[in-house]
């Protein structure tokens, strides 16, 4: 499991082609599928602990080691992915919810009745600073490595490039940010 962890950042790196140097955190909402591999090692560590101990919780919760062991092992094969897919749904809606802050601002709780007797919920712009924290991050786009030259013939290494432009696929995944001219769009219609 550690070691996976410590290599995640090599294999992320090879994926998405990114070699620079960073030195600045990401959002966890804005990296989902870190996020989400991290929330997932999280529950396979924490369910293989509570195996660790299935004597005491067993007794202390007057259950068998039976009951302990199968949930222990339908836990480790479940709970993990299960993790993965609700954090990765998390962290693009909590994306989504940033889209709409920065291009529609924040709610005031102020309604106004129009005349033909739609209410509708004033909007307040949000500070220059608050949408530059929304949008700074970098979207990386998935790689497209070829799988065959110019004359059609496949290359060598296709399936290392299958399997790298399918990783870099599942981890270019986002919801597109906010552009300074959508803002411009919106704020001219209000």
């Amino acid at each position: 499991m550690f070691t996976g962890l410590a290599l995640y950042p090599f294999i992320e790196s090879w994926a998405t082609g990114d070699k620079r140097e960073h030195h600045l955190l990401d959002r966890p909402r804005n990296t989902p599928n870190r996020t989400a591999i991290g929330v997932m090692a999280l529950t396979f560590t924490l369910v293989s602990l509570l195996n660790g101990g299935n004597d005491i919780i067993a007794q202390r919760f007057h259950l068998t080691i039976n009951q302990m062991m199968w949930f222990s092992r339908i836990g480790v094969l479940v709970l993990p992915p299960l993790a993965f897919i609700i954090t990765k749904r998390l962290c693009l809606s909590l994306q989504r919810a940033d889209r709409d802050l920065v291009l529609h601002g924040r709610e005031t709780g102020r309604l106004v009745r129009m005349p033909n007797g739609e209410f509708t919920e004033i909007h307040e712009p949000i500070s220059a600073e608050k949408a530059w924290l929304l949008t700074s991050h970098e979207q990386i786009a998935p790689l497209e490595l070829p799988l065959e030259d110019e004359s059609g013939v496949r290359n060598p290494g296709v399936l290392k490039n299958k399997l790298r432009n399918r990783i870099s696929r599942a981890t270019a995944v986002a919801v597109p940010k906010a552009t300074e001219t959508e803002r411009r769009e919106l704020e001219g219609h209000h």
